[in-house]
């Protein structure tokens, strides 16, 4: 596998399960990692682990749903790395339910962290990459971005979304040589579902496992094109 040798990373929501899985990846392959989220105490957790194996990385706090701290993360990490690589869009928090039931605040919640949150840091760096003719974004969807569940409410839609807005901005700055993924990850154990009744752990994936694809996605020859959305899931279910 090809090092990541100065490069430069921002991952969001990087202080847990897969965000924290791809940022400890990045930074085994030699990039500078900047994660960024809402607590910051995962964070710097994150970033020590990083710096104990002679790494070097940045804890930003940072709501991705809101311009002014995606725009601060991303300039914090260009002071303290001097340019940006590679932004995965990681962030999101779930949110099931009929769509009729659904509370306005809910949808647009859910729709802010996993949907603007995303356009949002394409906004912001995409100019930076244009402008170095490469880069690469990894958006973290899921298998509810690709299947119709019923009742999964706006989490699905806003996940459907992302996979469209990957393709978008795929096809907009591929003659950049700017590379898109997304990734539709099945159920994958994290402190979010650990705890889900009827969850079988060994029929799950982890957050590693996203990891790995992830970082092969990150070192291929950079002329490379990887299809649409990508699902990885286990050949069974996780449910029963």
């Amino acid at each position: 596998m090809n090092n990541l040798n100065n490069q430069v990373a921002i991952v969001t929501g990087g202080g847990t399960g897969i965000g924290r899985a791809i940022a400890l990846a990045l930074a085994k392959a030699g990039a500078k990692v900047t994660v960024c989220g809402r607590r910051v105490e995962p964070l710097e957790a994150v970033v020590e682990t990083i710096k104990t194996k002679s790494g070097d990385g940045l804890a930003v706090q940072a709501d991705i749903s809101k311009e002014d701290d995606v725009r601060r993360a991303v300039n914090q990490t260009i002071e303290a790395f001097g340019s940006i690589n590679i932004a995965v869009n990681n962030a999101g928090m779930g949110g099931g339910g009929h769509i009729h039931r659904h509370s306005i605040e809910t949808w647009d919640q859910i729709m802010a962290v996993n949907l603007r949150g995303p356009f949002l840091m394409a906004r912001v760096v995409l100019p930076l990459m244009r402008k170095q003719r490469s880069g690469h974004i990894i958006n973290i969807s899921s298998e509810s971005g690709l299947e119709y569940y019923q009742g999964n409410g706006a989490y699905g839609v806003s996940k459907h979304a992302l996979n469209a807005l990957g393709e978008f901005i795929q096809r907009e700055n591929q003659e950049y040589g700017i590379r898109v993924n997304t990734i539709c990850p099945g159920m994958v154990i994290t402190e979010m579902t650990e705890n889900a009744a009827r969850l079988n752990h060994q029929k799950s994936l982890q957050p590693e496992e996203i990891a790995d694809l992830a970082m092969w996605l990150l070192t291929r020859q950079s002329n490379l094109k990887i299809g649409r959305p990508i699902l990885i899931q286990t050949m069974e279910n996780p449910w029963q």
